[in-house]
């Protein structure tokens, strides 16, 4: 296959050279105020934000990894409890429980959304169970409805573990407004990234947010008047004013990621290819297209032989990490997670994506022979 089109897997220059002077002007405003952590352009991203997600309030934080902690401290999730967490998703997602001496839970996903399984969860609730954490994996939303009529009829917490779904919704309802809390990744790859690192925790509970912002501030609503032990988890003034400048251009670079998934999943054909299912009502922001297929080292070198560049997220379920040995999961412990760890692929995915980019991933998708199936001549 002769192509003199090389595709990245992602390319987030392009995304700057189109906001450059908006960016540039933004962050001159915070110098020239030097109030540089939190303070008032922090402040007026987080209302922004709030607003964005449809719910009554944000706290904006250094890392998605914080949100979730400061999410579990301020539900008093501590030493003893249980949190369900799926096992197919960024190691993140149960450090949050981790990170209170809370013990994750994991549970598999279902097959073919690759979503987390809601009668898993049921399954896997006892009377430790304290909370439960949705994952949105790759921009689609969980069945997070279903999982906030399970939680409340347990009495339990349920939260959103966002960061890959800014903006994405379920029959109607923005992912973030569902759960008791929700957090999310302003990680620079994120559909609303950073030029560095970032968090929020959204809630409509103003009592919750309001112990999370008390909680990242040093455990201090007031300076120097420290009423719990907390942590320096503030976000960067720098940040919030690069976050506040992106969250305008969202909705339009989410509709083209919309756009270029739907052309995957249409024109990529071949049988060898798996798509993650789409259920009716789901919208999604497609932070990763990821696809599976039988032998994944000789489709991603198959695809760098043609100049498409690929990623994997994620090689190795969360039960099976080196850091959870503790936890005695096998090999076996949850078949669907697995297949999907040692089987994804992410094809290219941003918003910047030219059109004669996206036909020519989808050409050599479609061109793509599976190791089983070549003869050599």
């Amino acid at each position: 296959m002769n192509s003199t089109i090389n595709v990245p897997f992602f390319d987030l220059k392009r995304q700057y050279a189109g906001i450059k002077d908006a960016i540039k002007q933004e962050i001159e405003g915070v110098l020239d105020s030097m109030i540089v952590t939190n303070g008032p352009v922090v402040s007026a991203f987080e209302e922004a934000f709030a607003k964005y997600c449809n719910t009554g309030h944000c706290a904006a934080v250094n890392s998605g990894s914080s949100a979730l902690h400061l999410a579990m401290r301020a539900l008093d999730i501590a030493e003893g409890d249980e949190v369900i967490v799926p096992a197919n998703t960024f190691i993140a997602s149960p450090w949050g429980a981790s990170y209170v001496n809370a013990t994750p839970v994991f549970v598999d996903c279902y097959p073919s959304t690759w979503e987390i399984d809601i009668e898993a969860v049921e399954r896997a609730i006892t009377p430790k169970t304290k909370a439960v954490i949705g994952v949105h994996l790759y921009g689609q939303p969980c069945d997070a409805i279903r999982l906030r009529e399970l939680c409340d009829k347990h009495g339990i917490y349920f939260v959103e573990d966002a960061a890959q779904g800014h903006g994405s919704t379920i029959h109607g309802q923005t992912v973030g407004s569902i759960g008791h809390m929700a957090c999310f990744s302003f990680y620079p790859g994120k559909n609303l990234g950073t030029y560095g690192e970032g968090g929020a925790v959204v809630s409509n509970d103003k009592d919750l947010i309001d112990r999370v912002k008390r909680l990242r501030n040093l455990g201090s609503a007031k300076k120097y008047y420290h009423e719990e032990l907390g942590y320096n988890m503030r976000m960067g003034a720098i940040q919030g004013a690069v976050l506040k400048v992106k969250l305008d251009h969202l909705n339009t670079w989410n509709a083209r990621r919309y756009a270029i998934a739907q052309r995957y999943l249409t024109e990529i054909k071949n049988p060898a290819i798996k798509h993650q299912d789409q259920p009716e009502g789901v919208i999604s922001v497609f932070h990763l297209y990821v696809i599976t297929t039988d032998n994944r080292e000789h489709f991603k070198a198959y695809m760098a032989e043609n100049g498409v560049g690929t990623a994997m997220h994620y090689p190795v379920p969360c039960h099976l990490q080196e850091c959870y040995k503790e936890l005695d999961y096998q090999k076996g412990d949850f078949e669907h997670a697995e297949y999907l760890a040692s089987h994804c692929v992410s094809l290219p995915m941003f918003p910047e994506m030219t059109d004669e980019e996206a036909n020519r991933v989808i050409e050599v998708v479609n061109a793509y022979v599976p190791a089983s199936e070549t003869v050599e001549s």
